[in-house]
């Protein structure tokens, strides 16, 4: 009898030690190191923001195009690459700017800038009306596609259902309301790379998202015209960059929705959509392969020896292609890449401005999130620490729209470190650092003070948001790193209560998991709190 009470104690001892045992695991301290690093980098969002508003029109209170004098809002650049990414800065650090004056900035831009039915034109703030005299219909539906492509579409996969979904989807029916280029295949909004390519992607998404067949049948009628009338690859010069490169991505989303959708359409597709990529991967790659600016897709000349920013969004196009036919050659060119983009730290992209260091280390996150390659990880931390030693002590960065693309990617950067999940509410003396551990979330959150809140888990966004079939890779998303499934249960272990567990859903992870740190002090000195949690599916 003594000895089996001798060999209980031993096990409850064993396991008891083995709790707290975890507790100081030293994969602990990368925790919290990540949470030094999304704080930093949630700290200069929040000073982007405070440094833009102070630019303000004051009649309106809508942000200039650039800082430079360009005294009106416009949609392709204020509206497109700025104002999103103040909303989804404030909505994850300041929620009563969110809810103000971030919402009036829309309620005010909806009102006054509306020129063709909800289509936006220029807005000068001198005469507080529109710069032009007259309507440039290309222009206008330009501008939409801008502002809905690059702002509106990844603010909505964050937020879900919001007031600037609304605006998206009045942006896309106005811009189809007034589609006027004729063409073999029917009547489309515009034909040139950048438009066209914007619009492939739109209508992609948007079919998904509400399944309105519309956006399929003119998602599908680019599909038809770039594949088999006007391939980007049968033109003189091909740009693997912004203004161009928005081609190859469209394209890959509408094979994609060709393969779930028609099947018919999906098999004729199929040999033009390989012969593009097949191409820019012959002629458009340096020896460690990554993008060079534009080519000429049939000679193979490169017309300007000089890497694109983009290289990873042209990147997204292969990995899509790979996943829906399960085809390595493109998988493994985009791993190649990853694997040698290391060689490029401190590559001056796009003459070292912020914005260039922005898409460059989105392209390799947005690729990093479905192939893992150390050293390219590495690569964005040391380029992500140079990008954010470019904001100015005003908050402002370079003073132009690019400004927002750094905020952006400082988020997406932020979001990596805390694998989606976030406080509620944030304070700069509160971080959250976590890190993925043989499928459990491990995450470290101190304060220097008392703080009772939040913890609130991120979702499968391509499907809860958007209703997507599978989570391809695309442009203007954010990667989902730890997302916690509604339905799936989830075991809950804190440092705080090391010998209680709780099992929660992922619903109740997603609408947050409630906590209290009580800050202390050290012999009248400032101290720090700390919590640590692992989050175990079931």
């Amino acid at each position: 009898m003594k000895t089996m009470l001798q060999y209980i104690f031993f096990l409850v001892l064993a396991s008891t030690l083995s709790v707290f045992a975890q507790w100081d695991d030293p994969s602990w301290s990368k925790a919290e190191r990540n949470g030094d690093l999304a704080q930093d980098a949630f700290m200069h969002c929040r000073d982007f923001v405070r440094g833009w508003l102070s630019h303000a029109d004051p009649q309106t209170g809508l942000i200039p195009r650039n800082l430079n004098g360009d005294d009106f809002w416009n949609a392709k650049d204020a509206a497109a690459d700025n104002y999103p990414f103040m909303v989804l800065t404030s909505s994850l650090l300041d929620q009563s700017l969110f809810h103000g004056t971030m919402r009036d900035m829309l309620a005010t831009e909806t009102l006054l800038t509306c020129r063709v039915g909800p289509l936006p034109d220029d807005y000068a703030f001198a005469t507080q009306s529109f710069r032009r005299d007259h309507i440039d219909m290309p222009a206008i539906i330009f501008g939409a596609s801008e502002y809905v492509k690059d702002g509106l579409m990844p603010l909505t996969e964050w937020l879900g259902a919001s007031p600037w979904q609304q605006r998206m989807l009045g942006l896309v029916d106005g811009i189809l309301a007034n589609a006027s280029v004729e063409t073999p295949v029917g009547v489309l909004p515009a034909t040139d790379h950048e438009v066209g390519g914007e619009m492939m992607q739109i209508l992609c998404r948007m079919y998904w998202m509400t399944g309105k067949e519309q956006y399929r049948t003119i998602a599908l009628r680019y599909g038809d015209y770039f594949l088999f009338h006007a391939s980007p690859i049968k033109v003189e010069k091909l740009s693997l960059d912004d203004h161009g490169c928005e081609v190859i991505g469209g394209l890959s989303e509408v094979y994609l929705l060709a393969s779930f959708t028609d099947s018919e359409r999906y098999r004729k597709y199929k040999k033009p959509m390989y012969e593009i990529l097949d191409t820019v991967l012959k002629h458009g790659r340096n020896e460690n392969g990554l993008f060079y600016m534009r080519i000429d897709p049939q000679s193979g000349k490169v017309y300007k020896d000089e890497l694109t920013d983009n290289w990873g969004y042209d990147y997204n196009a292969f990995l899509t292609v790979a996943q829906v036919d399960r085809y390595e050659p493109y998988r493994e060119a985009v791993e190649f890449a990853l694997q040698n983009v290391h060689k490029h730290t401190g590559y001056p992209w796009e003459r070292d401005g912020s914005d260039g260091y922005a898409d460059s280390i989105e392209s390799g996150l947005n690729l990093l999130n479905r192939i893992p390659v150390q050293s390219a990880f590495e690569w964005v931390e040391h380029e992500i620490a140079h990008m954010l030693a470019k904001q100015g002590k005003d908050g402002v960065i370079e003073g132009w729209h690019g400004d927002g693309n750094y905020a952006r990617t400082a988020i997406m950067f932020a979001l990596w470190k805390t694998q989606g999940c976030r406080i509620q509410p944030w304070r700069a003396d509160v971080s959250l650092g976590a890190i993925e551990k043989e499928g459990d979330l491990w995450i470290s959150i101190r304060s220097k003070w008392p703080w009772k809140g939040k913890i609130v888990f991120d979702r499968p966004r391509h499907k809860e948001v958007f209703n997507m079939p599978v989570d391809y890779p695309r442009l203007n998303q954010f990667p989902e790193w730890f997302v916690v499934d509604q339905e799936q249960k989830y075991k809950v272990s804190t440092s705080i209560n090391p010998s209680e567990k709780s099992t929660l859903t992922g619903g109740q992870l997603q609408s947050g998991f409630e906590l209290e740190l009580p800050g202390k002090t050290e012999r009248g000195m400032e101290g720090k709190s700390e919590a640590r949690m692992i989050i175990r599916p079931l």
